[in-house]
């Protein structure tokens, strides 16, 4: 029978969600660089910040399943749990996607569209919207849902047949590569990036780290007391792989931008997927690492950060493409380089503010960043007394 206990909660995912939020930034920011900053001396810098850290959507999308089976898979499969999956789905997703899908589509129609007749702006926005196409980054959670439909399938599979769960991966790896070869050499899908079966593996991933984390845990503790022979042989190996697929991955795309030599696409495919699987894995080690050893100065903004990453994730286009009205009037070279820094910087710091205020002031914040940590309840003294009271 299932045991129904509810697991503990994990707090160290909050800083893997929080380094997630940073390569997603990362990438967009940089994404006009690697375009017009190809004469540059620099450019190699710019192409390694776009192309290393392309783990954030990855990995948010093994988080998205990791989470879900690690508090969903012993608990009975029953019509409440999955209506309840569902309800806080569409409240917590649905919903601020479609208001964001709104706001992101009246921006590019006011900035590039305002000709165009009514009848075929609403068609327009109703594909995009049913596509994850009303702005660039909305695909990630146009992928998300995907798996959503699936999700109450795949868990009654693996309660119902609980062996299969230590083959997950390979499964993932299959069914992911399955359709990417299928894809080139076959029905070539618009778009493919935008499909569910172009990150199989990291779902897959997720559902055996949902399943098994209890017991293989001790694994993502990096420390002298936790070391044996076997996992730090593991450890390095895992680095090892992390780094030079991540840095191959940096070299093709490279030599591709500038014209220098271009490869099968399956190359990029294959060192895309190392590289972030591995850096998933290495992701959760550093935030273990982070939440107790890491200084407090870093570790407790990071989890915060992390708490509000969806919210982030939403709005951080709109302040990049504020920022990207006002561009530098000068042909001075560092002052071009300190400008894309500071579209990061901008971004970053301007979503954080929104959404940690939101979150702390909006009673109702959660319909348009999804769900929100609870604001803390301020500790007053009460009259002729000692004693605090909660408010």
């Amino acid at each position: 029978m299932s045991q129904t206990l509810k697991r503990e909660r994990i707090p160290e995912l909050n800083i893997v969600r929080a380094v997630a939020i940073i390569g997603v930034l990362c990438v967009h920011s940089t994404s006009n660089a690697t375009l017009e900053m190809r004469e540059s001396g620099y450019y190699w810098l710019y192409n390694f910040i776009n192309i290393f850290m392309k783990y954030g959507t990855p990995t948010f999308i093994f988080l998205s399943s990791f989470v879900l089976f690690y508090n969903y898979f012993n608990r009975p499969l029953d019509k409440k749990l999955v209506s309840n999956f569902y309800k806080k789905r569409f409240v917590y997703i649905l919903l601020p996607y479609f208001l964001f899908s709104i706001l992101y589509f009246v921006i590019l129609h006011n900035m590039y569209y305002q000709g165009r007749p009514l009848n075929e702006s609403i068609s327009t926005f109703i594909e995009k919207l049913l596509t994850g196409k009303a702005y660039t980054h909305l695909y990630f959670v146009f992928i998300n849902m995907q798996f959503y439909l699936i999700f109450p399938l795949v868990l009654w599979l693996m309660k119902k047949y609980p062996s299969v769960v230590k083959w997950s991966i390979p499964i993932g790896l299959v069914i992911q590569w399955a359709f990417i070869v299928s894809n080139k050499f076959g029905f070539q899908v618009p778009n493919k990036g935008s499909w569910a079966f172009s990150y199989f593996s990291y779902f897959m991933l997720g559902v055996f780290m949902g399943v098994y984390f209890p017991k293989i845990k001790q694994w993502f503790i990096v420390s002298r007391v936790n070391a044996t022979k076997g996992r730090v042989a593991s450890w390095i190996l895992l680095w090892l792989i992390w780094l030079t697929a991540g840095l191959g991955h940096v070299y093709i795309y490279y030599l591709l931008r500038l014209k220098i030599a271009t490869y099968n696409t399956l190359w990029y495919e294959f060192f895309w997927n190392v590289h972030t699987f591995a850096c998933a894995l290495v992701i959760i080690q550093i935030a273990y690492w982070l939440y107790h050893k890491g200084p407090e100065l870093l570790a407790k903004p990071l989890s915060r950060l992390g708490a509000l990453s969806f919210g982030v994730y939403l709005i951080h286009p709109l302040f990049l493409l504020i920022y990207r009205e006002h561009p530098p009037q000068t042909g001075v070279s560092w002052l071009i380089h300190l400008w894309y820094a500071g579209g990061f910087v901008f971004a970053l710091i301007a979503s954080w503010i929104v959404v940690g205020l939101a979150a702390r002031f909006l009673p109702y914040a959660w319909v348009v960043f999804g769900n929100l940590p609870k604001p803390k309840p301020r500790l007053v003294p009460q009259q002729n007394s000692g004693k605090m009271d909660v408010r």
